[in-house]
């Protein structure tokens, strides 16, 4: 039997980096999103299910037979409170019960380095368990998603790995991403590594390049078997003089700290 992996998120922009990368001789990819999923492509072994992750009947059938899930599905950056709690919060629990009641042992969470943005840069390297501290209503969301993480490893047994995920894309375009970038090669070693360490258990772990600049402690990610190849510092030559070079890094959520994604209040 080839191994199965299901990958929620699969039409959004870290889902498209991962796709391809994950897909490999031996492995059938089941792919999970409310929006269109693009056919599988020549020699793929993929297929693909349209629905919410906020579906627990949809979301169990879909994890049927899976060796592990990898939940990047989700809102991927602030909005209302209430579209957090449906499709973050909510989203992130009908993952980990599905996967329970299918058996379904191993499921991969995409957290956020929002999760614990109001902690201040004081120069020191970010150590891994960074207590919360989450800077907007999404690092909430996060949070929240570790902690139900941690439940359902000591209440029922699965293997949870978050990752704390800095900036994930092809290449950075802030001088804050010189240090919290994470090349798409490097995530899907990342997720390589999280996928088969042996009997993780629970773990929080960082998700980043190995940067220059880096900001975050990598040892329990290098416990899993993560090896990064890469270092935003390649191009720094093309960011530390853009648009966003006075970009106040005070503390780890960077803008998502500012006064501008307030929650508005109403009378």
């Amino acid at each position: 039997m080839p191994e199965r992996i299901v990958l929620t998120g699969a039409a959004g922009s870290m889902g498209r980096l991962m796709r391809p990368r994950l897909a490999r001789p031996g492995r059938s990819l089941r792919l999970v999103d409310i929006a269109p999923i693009p056919p599988a492509e020549p020699g793929e072994d993929a297929d693909a299910v349209q629905a919410s992750v906020t579906d627990l009947a949809a979301m169990q059938k879909a994890f049927e037979g899976a060796d592990a899930v990898v939940h990047l599905g989700g809102l991927s950056t602030e909005g209302p409170w209430e579209q957090m709690v449906r499709t973050n919060i909510h989203g992130s629990y009908v993952v980990l019960e599905a996967a329970r009641r299918s058996g379904s042992p191993r499921v991969i969470l995409a957290s956020s380095s929002h999760a614990v943005g109001f902690h201040p840069r004081d120069g020191s390297e970010a150590p891994d368990y960074l207590f919360p501290r989450p800077d907007t209503f999404y690092g909430v969301s996060k949070a929240a998603g570790e902690a139900l993480g941690s439940l359902y490893h000591d209440r029922y047994g699965l293997d949870v790995v978050c990752l704390r995920i800095g900036s994930c894309r092809e290449k950075p375009s802030l001088p804050r991403q010189l240090a919290t970038w994470l090349s798409p090669d490097d995530g899907a070693r990342l997720l390589e590594a999280a996928l088969t360490a042996p009997s993780p258990g629970f773990r929080v772990v960082w998700g980043v390049s190995a940067n220059t600049r880096g900001w975050f402690a990598l040892d329990e990610a290098r416990k899993l078997g993560y090896q990064p190849q890469d270092d935003a510092e390649q191009f720094a030559a093309d960011v530390e003089d853009g648009p966003a070079a006075g970009l106040d890094d005070t503390y780890l959520g960077g803008t998502f700290c500012s006064p501008e994604l307030d929650a508005e209040i109403t009378p």
